[in-house]
């Protein structure tokens, strides 16, 4: 029994060695991952460089060589007034303006996508007009219009210029939803004795939620970042978070403005993450 186990042992032939790939082959099978990775890096570079300036301390106003490492800057964030009233305007012009784009977008994005009417062809190219256009054009028509119609150039006009251009991205990001939803699904609840309205509530707009979700991210994302027609529309005693950045940068930029841009980021992230989180759980169950 010895001899036959040993002599199977000696005529079984040996595993092939795996062949070490040359860096070069292995570069190849993962060019698109590299590429992949070297674009998302340059697109994070500008982050990661305000995340690490947020925690300087610059020997002079401006903010753009290291010194020391310092948490003065997310100690005191408030340290001039007049950021934190800045940034106040832009979060309550960009929570209204998103609300409302969001609503009117989503109304206009389930019309376009779900029934035929005169002028909906019209209506599609309008939707794409404000997206199309420069926002200096957009900016100055705005205001020739708030002038001519005698409105005091402000808060309310800043929100309307904010609702109008985001309407148009609430528009486009909803209609796409829509559009790719399998009408099986809300057949088959009607199948099940669901009327419209309950078929709407618990069949479609969980469907088309996370689309919602997202353009009001866009939106909010836009309104809170645009500067261009803001400047056209607004006061001087209404000066946005963009406007109060831009007027800093020429007289010395503080380091608060990079813990707002740091926060901001850290909050969309963590949105998105949340998102992803809530997605997997219900695709899961």
């Amino acid at each position: 029994m010895a001899a036959t186990t040993t002599v199977a042992s000696a005529t079984r032939p040996a595993p092939p060695r795996r062949r070490r790939k040359s860096p070069l082959a292995w570069t190849r099978e993962h060019i698109v991952s590299l590429a992949a990775a070297a674009a998302f890096l340059y697109i994070m570079l500008p982050n990661i460089v305000v995340i690490v300036f947020s925690f300087n301390l610059p020997n002079g106003r401006y903010n753009y060589a290291w010194t020391r490492f310092s948490l003065n800057a997310w100690l005191h964030p408030c340290a001039d007034p007049a950021m934190c009233q800045a940034l106040g305007l832009s979060l309550k012009i960009g929570v209204a303006a998103t609300v409302i784009a969001t609503a009117l977008g989503t109304l206009v994005a389930f019309a376009l996508a779900r029934h035929r009417f005169r002028g909906r062809a019209m209506t599609n190219l309008l939707i794409f007009m404000p997206m199309a256009t420069p926002e200096v054009v957009m900016g100055s028509s705005l205001l020739t219009l708030f002038v001519n119609l005698r409105l005091a150039l402000g808060a309310t006009t800043i929100l309307i210029a904010h609702i109008m251009f985001c309407l148009s991205f609430v528009v486009v990001t909803v209609k796409a939803r829509v559009q790719s939803l399998d009408p099986r699904l809300e057949q088959a609840a009607m199948d099940l004795y669901a009327n419209e309205t309950q078929t709407f509530w618990r069949v479609t707009l969980p469907l088309v939620a996370p689309g919602i979700a997202a353009a009001a991210l866009l939106s909010f994302s836009l309104s809170f970042d645009d500067y261009i027609i803001t400047n056209f529309n607004s006061s001087p005693s209404s000066v946005t978070f963009p406007m109060y950045v831009w007027g800093a940068a020429q007289r010395g930029t503080p380091v608060q403005i990079n813990v707002i841009g740091t926060l901001m980021f850290i909050i969309a992230i963590g949105a998105v993450a949340v998102g992803q989180l809530v997605g997997r759980r219900r695709r899961g169950a």
